[in-house]
């Protein structure tokens, strides 16, 4: 088996916990495409407010996301922060659903995120 390749930049397209409990960053800020970037072994997270990173691990379809340092800005809205701060700890596996969508899953079945790729614009 190969490891999957996610390298490059994602969207961020939901953050969920279960059927009732996510966080959609495009429903709560319009103004800044929230992302996820995947390089040789560290990540980047930007969200509306802050930055998140850290290294990561692939193995097959298995990940696992480092500790990393956060920027600790106050911002009317924490919720996409709060979210990935309590879901980033259980991602364990990698779905590659094709070349532009990615399912990162935690512990359990309903909690994952869900990324969508950034192409380039030309």
């Amino acid at each position: 088996m190969t490891d999957a390749d996610i390298r490059g930049q994602w969207y961020i397209e939901n953050i969920v916990f279960n059927d009732s409990n996510y966080v959609r960053p495009d429903e709560t800020i319009h103004s800044v495409r929230q992302y996820i970037s995947f390089e040789d072994s560290t990540y980047f997270i930007q969200t509306n407010c802050n930055t998140i990173s850290g290294t990561y691990t692939i193995k097959g379809d298995s990940i696992a996301l480092g500790d990393g340092a956060m920027t600790e800005m106050a911002c009317d809205d924490m919720s996409v922060e709060d979210a990935l701060r309590r879901i980033l700890p259980d991602i364990s596996t990698i779905d590659v659903q094709n070349d532009s969508v990615v399912r990162l899953n935690g512990s359990t079945p309903a909690e994952c995120i869900l990324l969508r790729k950034a192409f380039e614009r030309k």
